[in-house]
């Protein structure tokens, strides 16, 4: 689904929220609700996977050492991504707060988050230590057959890149875009087969995190089925009503 302006969205740019997590499966709407938290509060979104393009671009000491490691056809290493993560997070506009995409995905990951937030807290006035409190982790929970619908139904335009949706955003006339006329098409990944394994692996990496979480009492489950509108406003009501640790 493409992310939009959602009428729950309320501006509230002068708030410090702090860290926030996002949590949920390929197809679980995380981006599009990640941007609209994003530009409520005025607040960076961030993706280990812009940090690492970024660095890379800019041959950074770090980014070079990851450009070296991906043209070896290896993953780049979890301390390499922590440092890049790091560094991030001590840059200006992540003085009210954050969202984190992608990261962590790991138990080792949200205990190295843990321990980093809790240093950058010791040298902050009080703004920033309300920046960098223990995030609140807010995962969007999508019924299994839904994720299905929402991944194996996408179809793109190759020509104008609209994306549409074979059973909740059709074209008008089946497998032709709107706009241009061309033949819509599937991407290679988006078959039953290969997204059945990647929810699969996708739940088994994720579920001793929402464990963790979970026994911190930082965890805030939201019911992904609804549309865009009304998980966004649970989304900002858990924001606005939960207490930090």
């Amino acid at each position: 689904m493409e992310a939009r302006t959602s009428s729950a969205v309320v501006k509230t740019d002068q708030r410090v929220v702090g860290p926030i997590i996002m949590l949920g499966p390929p197809g679980a709407g995380k981006g599009t609700q990640a941007k609209l938290i994003a530009e409520t509060y005025g607040i960076p979104q961030i993706s280990t996977g812009d940090i690492l393009r970024d660095n890379v671009a800019r041959k950074t000491e770090l980014g070079v050492k990851a450009k070296a490691i991906m043209e070896r056809g290896d993953l780049v290493p979890d301390d390499l991504v922590c440092d890049m993560v790091a560094d991030r997070l001590l840059m200006a506009d992540c003085y009210k707060g954050f969202i984190l995409d992608g990261f962590p995905r790991t138990v080792r990951q949200a205990e190295w988050l843990d321990a980093q937030l809790e240093k950058i807290r010791a040298g902050q006035d009080a703004a920033g230590r309300a920046a960098c409190a223990p995030p609140i982790v807010l995962r969007l929970v999508v019924e299994y057959n839904q994720l299905l619908q929402r991944l194996t139904g996408r179809r793109s335009c190759p020509t104008c890149g609209l994306i549409y949706n074979v059973y909740f955003q059709p074209p008008k006339v089946q497998g032709i875009c709107d706009v241009d006329g061309s033949t819509l098409v599937q991407r290679r990944d988006d078959t039953e087969e290969v997204i059945s394994e990647r929810l699969k692996a996708y739940e088994q990496l994720t579920l001793p995190l929402v464990d963790y979480y979970q026994a911190s009492g930082r965890l805030v489950e939201v019911n992904g089925d609804q549309p865009v509108d009304a998980v966004a406003a649970q989304m900002l009501s858990a924001l606005e009503n939960v207490h930090r640790l």
